[in-house]
């Protein structure tokens, strides 16, 4: 089952299950909503912003240890080059903005959810890792996009960083038609 979890800027991150079969669609506009909702400004979509390219990171990381396809492994090793990359450009904005990260709390459940992800991900091996963690970057990719557009872009109040927000929003884009074809080629 997924569970939503804040990115770019507020990118969203999402534990997958690992069944052989695709995660249900879930509306993230909504679980977004209900994740972030409370008390979302800027230096709050800053540490989101971190947090969830970081998680990424992690994720795709594990997929360059884990995985023998080379489908997959180019896919995890762009997403650790961008995510590095955007990750990188927020951390100079806030210094620049002299903005102090806030994250929303030591109960952030998007935070439990990543490391629920991590755990499944931790566990899977070969043909069944591959399609658990394409399944998961192709949803978790449709909902940073989801929640960018709906949540986090108009919550955002400083012009910098709402122009960061655009400016990578087309990389987002990219990444879920590139896990989407992976996705759709990946043996069952």
């Amino acid at each position: 089952m997924h569970k939503p979890v804040a990115a770019l800027a507020a990118l969203l991150l999402g534990a997958t299950t690992l069944a052989a079969q695709a995660p249900a669609p879930r509306s993230a506009p909504a679980t977004v909503r209900a994740a972030v909702a409370p008390a979302l400004d800027d230096p709050t979509i800053v540490a989101i912003f971190d947090a969830a390219n970081t998680w990424d990171i992690e994720t795709s990381e594990l997929a360059l240890k884990k995985s023998h396809n080379a489908d997959v492994r180019r896919f995890a090793e762009m997403m650790v080059h961008d995510h590095t990359a955007v990750r990188q450009l927020g951390r100079d904005l806030a210094a620049k903005l002299h903005v102090t990260p806030t994250p929303p709390g030591k109960d952030f459940a998007l935070a439990k959810d990543h490391a629920d992800v991590m755990k499944k991900l931790h566990k899977a091996t070969g043909k069944a890792f591959d399609r658990a963690y394409i399944a998961h970057e192709a949803w978790y990719h449709q909902a940073v996009i989801d929640a960018v557009t709906t949540q986090l872009l108009p919550a955002t109040q400083n012009g910098e960083l709402k122009a960061l927000e655009n400016k990578v929003a087309p990389n987002f884009v990219a990444h879920l038609a590139a896990a989407k074809d992976i996705e759709g080629k990946l043996p069952k």
